[in-house]
C-alpha cells in the first residue's frame, strides 16, 4: 500500500553555506513537503525517499558565490540520488513507461539537478525522466547509487565505445570511476585505469585490466608505455598536462571526455583554454568533451537490467542513517576526495 501524503516531513536542510554545506546542515522535524507534491505535473512523481547518496556537486554548487544562493533557494535540502517508493504520479503523464509508476511502485533515479528539496528528506517529486522501477534483486542502498555517478558512466562510456576498444579511466576508484570500470567491461572493453596504491587491487577486483599508482608513477610517461587507447575518461583532471599530451597515448579520433571539475577561476579557465584553444594553435589535439549530464530513463533501466544480472555493482563506501548527524558526517566523508565508490545515507526503512 501506498503512503498518504503527509503535511510536514524529516529534512536536512542548511540556510547558508560559509564554511561549507555540512557545517550550516540542520534536521528539521517538520519541513514542509514541496509546494507541488499535492498538485503533480503529468511529468511529475512523489517519491518517499528510502535512500540517498552523495556527490560532489551536492555541495560544489550550492557553495558557490553568488550563483548558489541566486538558483538554490533557502532553506535548501542538499542531494539529488534517491531510491524510493512513489506515493503518487501527475495525471495524464505522456510517457508510456509511467504505467510502473504507480503508487507503492519501488524506484530509484535522481532530480535533474541541485533544488530547494532535494534527497536527503522524507519526501521529494522528481521527474519521469528520472524515476526508474527498482529491478527485483537491488536493496535501496545500492540503487540510490545509480543516480549521478553511474548515470554519468555510463554517458562517458556506453555510447563511445565497440566492444575490443581500450579505454582509460583517469580516477577508479571513486563513485564515478568504479561503474565506469564495470560498464567499460560490461561493453568488451579493455580497461586501464589510476588509483593510489591503497586501491589498486579494488579496482583489479571490479575488472580493470591495467592500473597505475599515481601516488609512485608518472602517470602519463606510463600511458605513453602502453598501446594506444581509443576513449579516455578524465574523473578527475589532473595531471594537469594529460588532455595536452593525450595524442601521445591515444588513437587518431579518440574522444577525451571531462567530467566535474573545481569552480574557481582557475578551474574554469583551465576548462575553457581545452574546450575552445584549437589544436593548430598549440591547444590539445585530441577531440574534449565535457560532459552534460542529462536524465535519461532508457539509460537508468539498462543499468538496473545488468545490475541485476550482476554484471555490475554499487561500490559502498560507507551507509549512514539520518539521525545522529549521519548527513553531517556523510559530506565530511565525501569532501576528503577518499571514499571508495559511494556513499549514502539511509533515509528510512524500507
Amino acid at each position: 500500500m501506498a503512503p498518504s501524503i503527509p503535511t510536514t516531513m524529516k529534512a536536512w536542510q542548511f540556510s547558508q553555506t560559509t564554511g561549507g554545506v555540512e557545517k550550516n546542515l540542520k534536521l528539521n522535524n517538520a519541513a514542509p513537503l514541496p509546494p507541488s507534491a499535492n498538485s503533480l505535473a503529468a511529468d511529475q512523481v512523489l517519491v518517499q525517499v528510502l535512500s540517498s547518496s552523495l556527490n560532489p556537486v551536492d555541495y560544489k554548487f550550492a557553495e558557490m558565490p553568488v550563483l548558489g544562493n541566486l538558483i538554490i533557494k533557502r532553506p535548501s535540502s542538499p542531494a539529488i540520488d534517491f531510491s524510493g517508493r512513489v506515493v503518487a504520479s501527475g495525471p495524464n503523464s505522456k510517457k508510456a513507461s509511467s504505467e510502473d509508476l504507480k503508487p507503492g511502485q519501488l524506484v530509484f533515479g535522481r532530480l535533474e539537478s541541485p533544488t530547494k528539496f532535494g534527497t536527503l528528506a522524507e519526501y521529494t517529486v522528481v521527474p519521469t525522466s528520472g524515476c526508474v522501477p527498482l529491478p527485483q534483486g537491488i536493496n535501496a542502498d545500492d540503487a540510490a547509487c545509480i543516480g549521478t555517478a553511474a548515470l554519468t558512466a555510463y554517458q562517458c562510456i556506453v555510447p563511445n565505445v565497440k566492444s575490443g576498444d581500450r579505454v582509460f579511466i583517469n580516477g577508479g576508484s571513486g563513485g564515478v570511476g568504479s561503474f565506469g570500470i564495470q560498464l567499460a567491461k560490461v561493453k568488451g572493453c579493455y580497461v586501464a585505469t589510476t588509483c593510489s596504491s591503497v586501491n589498486v587491487e579494488l579496482c583489479k577486483s571490479l575488472g580493470a585490466d591495467e592500473v597505475i599508482d599515481y601516488k609512485s608513477k608518472d602517470v602519463v610517461a606510463e600511458l605513453k608505455k602502453l598501446q594506444k587507447f581509443d576513449l579516455v575518461v578524465d574523473n578527475v583532471g589532473t595531471p594537469s598536462e594529460m588532455y595536452w599530451e593525450a595524442h601521445d597515448f591515444t588513437k587518431e579520433g579518440t574522444k577525451y571526455v571531462q567530467v566535474g571539475g573545481g569552480v574557481s577561476m582557475g578551474d574554469i579557465y583551465r576548462l575553457l583554454s581545452r574546450m575552445m584553444w584549437p589544436g593548430f594553435l598549440g591547444g590539445g589535439k585530441r577531440s574534449f568533451i565535457f560532459l552534460g549530464l542529462a536524465n535519461n530513463y532508457d539509460h537508468f533501466k539498462e543499468i538496473g537490467e545488468w545490475m541485476a544480472q550482476g554484471k555490475v555493482k554499487a561500490l559502498i563506501d560507507e551507509v549512514y542513517g539520518m539521525e545522529d548527524k549521519g548527513p553531517i558526517k556523510a559530506f565530511e566523508r565525501l569532501r576528503t576526495g577518499r571514499a571508495k565508490g559511494k556513499i549514502v545515507v539511509r533515509v528510512a526503512e524500507p
